[in-house]
């Protein structure tokens, strides 16, 4: 797993032994990331200069990611003390650590929000419900800015449902299925 694309394209990232953590395969994220910049309703601003949280972080490669394409900050969400432990080595790695925070918080238990972001990325364990459970919740925290970009994968068969935010893209990628939305509000 490595940097797509970006100042640390071809950065090599760290992954947790075991199955606990499940990636993005480089592929799906590079599908993600040209999807953002080259859609009709993307462009290069829907990264670039943004706040960006990765909630379920794992690894960090989607935060980082958008770090190495010019994001402006990433917040990154991870429980298991594995990929934390990956999670920060990826960003002393890449020497993002001015331009992210790591916090050991559950995405459907965060903390309040400082800021909203403008970039939000989640990607939960499959099948249980997270996306639409830690939606609500990181609203009601303030995590997600008034007309927001969610990119939430799921599994192949599996829906999401997020009452007021309006779907702009929805892409199967192997066994993953890519669901972009936007937030209620006018973007910031």
């Amino acid at each position: 797993m490595r940097i797509i694309a970006g100042r640390h394209r071809g950065r090599v990232l760290r992954a947790p032994e075991g199955a606990a953590t499940r990636p993005t395969a480089d592929r799906v994220r590079q599908a993600l990331f040209d999807m953002l910049w080259h859609a009709p309703w993307g462009g290069r601003t829907v990264v670039q200069d943004q706040l960006v949280l990765d909630a379920f972080a794992g690894t960090g490669a989607l935060g980082l990611e958008a770090l190495s394409r010019g994001a402006d900050h990433a917040t990154f969400f991870e429980i298991d003390r594995a990929a934390l432990s990956a999670l920060r080595a990826n960003i002393a790695a890449c020497k993002e650590e001015p331009r992210s925070a790591v916090l050991a918080a559950d995405a459907t238990r965060p903390p309040r929000a400082r800021v909203p972001c403008g970039l939000v990325f989640l990607d939960p364990p499959y099948g249980q419900g997270l996306v639409e459970k830690a939606v609500g919740r990181l609203d009601a925290a303030g995590w997600i800015a008034p007309g927001a970009l969610l990119v939430a994968e799921a599994g192949l068969e599996e829906a999401i449902d997020l009452p007021g935010f309006e779907p702009v893209a929805v892409r199967s990628h192997g066994a993953a299925t890519v669901h972009v939305l936007r937030a209620p509000g006018v973007a910031c």
